[in-house]
């Protein structure tokens, strides 16, 4: 446990000491984001506030566990790296149609969708047949071998976690806040559970997240975009899958549960309703906001509800008989 501690501490002064020059970059490159009309007027402030802040995340997170991590004797760890690289490439495609003055769009939410689901699957199958989980693990129940079923359960848990993280990437600390928190829990479980090379892959991209919210504290200096929040959603739900307690991911990633829902439910009572709305606006964190609490409100109390949720969600991991 000390060497995932120390590994997570190390990752975060490397991306506190990163993260300076890449917001100086990219401030130099004009990647400014543009806000959508979509989000409060209040947001409008947050224009050209440079995007693409995944990079202060998984350029530290790919370095410290090259070293840190006994990858040639735990190759399985290759797949969260492989699942950032390959998230964090689509992410950037995407951001780059939401910088200002540019006429080209990001990626749609249906190809997105898609190419998620192509990539889960992928994954879902290197999970079964070369890293061989399958298992279902019920707290005060006990693990049972879901056989050939692991695999569609693998492609929803790897694509609603990733959709999930990326709705919630849209406050200042938000998405970066409650995936560190998610990821410390999971860091906990796989170190009980003996994997300490996912728990230090864990507290790694833990570290690297605590560098990035360094920048990204209200009012932000750098923006995640799909370049960070896919690439942490992707990833989160591997390291899940890797420790067999995926179940209990919902509980842990309680917010991204609420907001991923909030936006599905509210697209479809318009479409049910034809034109009436369940909340203010959607996602839920910009309900909260219409409601009349400030942004530093929402996202410390989302904080706070996902710490109770990572307790709850590590305490029922525990109660899973060995």
């Amino acid at each position: 446990m000390i060497h995932a501690l120390v590994s997570g501490c190390i990752t975060f002064v490397l991306a506190l000491a990163l993260g300076a020059p890449i917001v100086r970059y990219l401030r130099a490159q004009k990647a400014g984001k543009s806000i959508s009309e979509d989000q409060p007027q209040s947001h409008q402030v947050k224009a050209g506030t440079p995007t693409f802040g995944g990079f202060i995340i998984w350029v530290p997170a790919f370095i410290v566990t090259a070293i840190a991590v006994d990858w040639w004797n735990h190759q399985s760890i290759l797949l969260p790296l492989a699942m950032i690289g390959v998230t964090g490439a689509a992410g950037f495609v995407d951001d780059m149609g939401t910088l200002q003055h540019r006429t080209q769009k990001g990626l749609s939410w249906r190809f997105k969708i898609g190419f998620l689901t192509a990539l889960a699957i992928v994954a879902a199958i290197i999970l079964y047949q070369y890293i061989e989980v399958s298992s279902i693990n019920v707290p005060w129940s006990g693990s049972y071998d879901l056989r050939w079923g692991y695999i569609p359960v693998a492609v929803l848990v790897i694509v609603l976690t990733t959709t999930g993280v990326a709705v919630s990437d849209g406050l200042d600390g938000l998405a970066g806040g409650t995936t560190l928190i998610a990821f410390i829990a999971y860091g906990i479980v796989a170190f009980i559970q003996g994997q300490l090379y996912v728990a230090t892959f864990a507290f790694i991209i833990a570290g690297a997240n605590l560098g990035f919210v360094w920048y990204n504290a209200h009012p932000a200096r750098v923006i995640m975009g799909d370049t960070g929040a896919l690439a942490l959603g992707s990833s989160l739900a591997v390291v899940a899958l890797m420790t067999g307690q995926w179940l209990v991911l919902p509980v842990i990633g309680i917010i991204f549960v609420a907001e991923g829902f909030s936006d599905v439910l509210q697209v479809g009572y318009y479409r049910l309703t034809r034109g009436k709305r369940l909340f203010r606006r959607a996602p839920l964190h910009h309900h909260f906001e219409e409601l009349g609490w400030a942004e530093t409100q929402v996202v410390t109390r989302f904080w706070l509800i996902g710490f109770i949720g990572a307790m709850l969600g590590v305490a029922f991991a525990l109660a899973v008989p060995s």
